[in-house]
């Protein structure tokens, strides 16, 4: 037998469950993908419990890098008793799981009571939004808001506004949506080759990327494009996104006669090439924490307009600015045409000196997921004596 100097402690890989709704292409779901494709996975591995019965656009992707999929029954309120049954089965069979890291805002409290009921000792609740997202089970999210700060160990957010509103009168670590910059940067050969592609060559292009939801207001967005391109010649809107409204932007762009000027592009693997074809970039939110895609769009250069309902975190170049809903649509129009196409130059160079790197912001990740298992390791060890 080696002598004890000579036997190497060797470091165990945690693995972290990542409860989401499912891993679909918009903000959380990217900005996860960002920090697991960043992370060293030899030693800490993501795996995934999701909420829907099917598979999302990053499976394939997850289950390359090493990562495990779960379904669990979805979060209607008839399916509570039996989300239950299936969490309490679920966390007997999968002991590996010490940490569990939820980003379903206010529901987040099942995932992370189940986890609370089991036993799983370090149990973190992340805020990716200002304010609730209103359906039928609004009263339940209210609810359920109240009681995450008692089953949540560990609290973050995306930012200061979003943390606010999730963990009032709590402290709460900043995880911010960051992203690869590089990939991000403006390129003058992918432009010409993207706009070529989509037919767009001599069009002012007015870009958004966000989920088809009321959310992101993009029906107010289509009636400010009617404004722009009846004071501005050959205008096109692009839409890059996918969801539950898309019917009906579909119904308002056909009522409106803008079937050849308005473009939905759904469900895009490409979108940091898409921002390369727009002049503008426009968000005019409902409500946000702070948005991942403001940070690639203006990580690319493009003049951006958001609404004031976003927090104002998301200001954090020098080519973007923020408006009012109030004004309506014709005053919208004249701002979007007022701040020009010029691009900002030193955007990348502003997107990392913010700390919107991936690179730096996934090892601070990673270090503190290791950081409180091993904490956790050290209380269990000093429990024993």
């Amino acid at each position: 037998m080696l002598p004890f100097y000579f036997i190497k402690k060797v470091k165990i890989m945690i693995r972290v469950l990542q409860a989401v709704n499912d891993m679909r292409r918009a903000g959380l779901e990217t900005m996860l993908m960002n920090y697991y494709r960043n992370i060293d996975r030899n030693k800490v591995q993501f795996d995934f419990l999701t909420h829907r019965p099917f598979d999302g656009a990053y499976d394939e992707e997850i289950r390359m890098l090493g990562g495990k999929i779960y379904h669990a029954p979805r979060l209607y309120p008839q399916n509570y008793p039996q989300y239950f049954k299936y969490m309490k089965k679920f966390f007997k069979e999968h002991s590996e799981y010490q940490i569990i890291h939820s980003h379903i805002d206010a529901m987040s409290y099942f995932p992370l009571k189940a986890a609370e009921n089991s036993g799983i000792p370090i149990r973190i609740a992340h805020s990716h939004s200002s304010k609730l997202d209103k359906d039928m089970k609004l009263p339940i999210k209210y609810w359920a808001l109240k009681k995450i700060p008692s089953v949540a160990n560990q609290r973050c957010a995306c930012g200061e506004l979003a943390g606010n509103f999730m963990y009032p009168n709590h402290k709460f670590k900043i995880v911010r949506n960051a992203i690869d910059v590089d990939k991000f940067v403006f390129n003058e050969n992918v432009r010409n080759r993207k706009r070529k592609e989509l037919n767009v060559e001599e069009k002012y292009v007015v870009g958004h990327v966000g989920r088809y939801c009321y959310i992101k207001n993009q029906l107010f967005l289509i009636d400010i494009f009617d404004c722009i391109r009846k004071k501005k010649k050959n205008c096109h809107l692009l839409l890059i996104g996918k969801g539950e409204d898309q019917n009906k932007l579909e119904e308002k762009i056909a009522k409106m006669g803008l079937q050849n000027e308005v473009s939905l592009l759904i469900d895009r693997a490409d979108v940091n090439e898409l921002y390369q074809t727009m002049d503008i970039f426009v968000m005019p939110s409902l409500f946000e924490g702070l948005p991942l895609v403001g940070v690639e769009a203006q990580t690319n250069g493009l003049p951006c307009i958001v609404s004031d309902k976003i927090s104002e975190e998301v200001m954090i170049t020098s080519n973007i600015k923020m408006l009012n809903l109030k004004k309506g649509a014709e005053v919208w129009a004249d701002e979007i045409i007022k701040i020009g196409t010029e691009r900002n130059a030193h955007a990348k160079e502003e997107i990392i000196k913010a700390g919107y790197d991936i690179k730096e912001e996934a090892m601070k990740l990673q270090n503190w997921y290791l950081s409180l298992s091993d904490n956790l390791k050290y209380e269990e060890e000093n429990t024993k004596i």
